[in-house]
């Protein structure tokens, strides 16, 4: 991995660039789909391995059953969760990460263990405000 990180251009680069501050680039929707509330919240979750519909909504507190749907849909379709559904009666479906979703799923988790490891701080400096 630490060889792919020096063959492809850094964030800031991009940013310099100019690609994600373009409202056509498709970067864009993904970026919205993997650091949004819930879709960080699937990702993480899913690291723990496959799940079902109904563990993941248990797992992931306040998450309505339509806003979990659509971001696994959000998240399938960009190739980050594969969706299993049996034939079975009642239906069951599970939800795993694909190898593109590990990756960018350990990236995310990163983000969520600094806002956790930080929580004090940035509740402190919003009271500051």
């Amino acid at each position: 991995m630490e060889n792919l990180q020096h063959d492809r251009p850094r964030l800031a680069e991009a940013l310099r660039r100019g690609e994600l501050f373009s409202a056509e680039c498709p970067s864009r929707d993904i970026l919205k789909h993997i650091t949004s509330r819930w879709g960080l919240l699937v990702l993480v979750a899913l690291l723990d391995g496959t799940h079902r519909f109904s563990e993941l909504r248990r797992k992931i507190g306040g998450v309505s059953e339509k806003m979990l749907a659509q971001t696994l849909q959000w998240l399938e379709d960009d190739g980050f969760v594969d969706r299993v559904s049996y034939p079975v009666v009642p239906p069951h479906v599970e939800y795993s990460l694909t190898s593109l979703g590990q990756e960018v799923a350990r990236q995310v988790e990163s983000l969520a263990d600094w806002i956790e490891l930080n929580l004090g701080r940035v509740l402190r400096a919003r009271r500051v405000q």
